[in-house]
């Protein structure tokens, strides 16, 4: 994602019907430095580590919650029972994640509408919405000999 202004930052807060505290904003500014995902912990340490933020990080964890429910932020279930988050693109998409490094591809082409749609009637249900996440080893992982014991 290409970095935004903090106006852009403030206005798609706004179009999501978020306010835009000083603390999201700085939220989002950190998010949008990652190329990947990052747990709420590992985020929350990074505020305090490069701004020197006070955000506590009960903060943190409220302020992604909202964020992921205003469709701001994606959340990945792939680091465990701890979510990580990204800001991604508002279009719809799903998501490559490398389970070693953790490396995030967006795909943004999806070809599984039909697909969704006949399964979903095959057990009396009408699909509104689908997320797609494949967790893998990316290629650079798979190259590197695995860890001694």
């Amino acid at each position: 994602m290409q970095a935004q202004t903090q106006d852009a930052l403030s206005m798609l807060l706004r179009d999501r019907g978020v306010r835009p505290t000083r603390q999201r904003l700085e939220l989002l500014r950190e998010l949008e430095s990652e190329p990947n995902d990052v747990t709420a912990q590992e985020l929350w340490r990074r505020l305090r580590a490069r701004t020197h933020s006070n955000v506590g990080l009960a903060t943190v964890y409220r302020t992604l919650a909202v964020l992921r429910e205003r469709g701001v932020v994606d959340a990945l279930a792939h680091h465990g029972t701890e979510l990580c988050y990204r800001l991604c693109s508002s279009a719809h998409h799903h998501h490559l994640v490398c389970r070693d490094c953790h490396r995030v591809v967006e795909l943004d082409q999806c070809q599984l509408e039909g697909w969704i749609d006949e399964l979903a009637a095959e057990h009396g249900f009408t699909a509104l919405e689908h997320t797609l996440e494949v967790e893998g080893v990316c290629e650079q992982c798979r190259a590197q000999p695995p860890p001694m014991s």
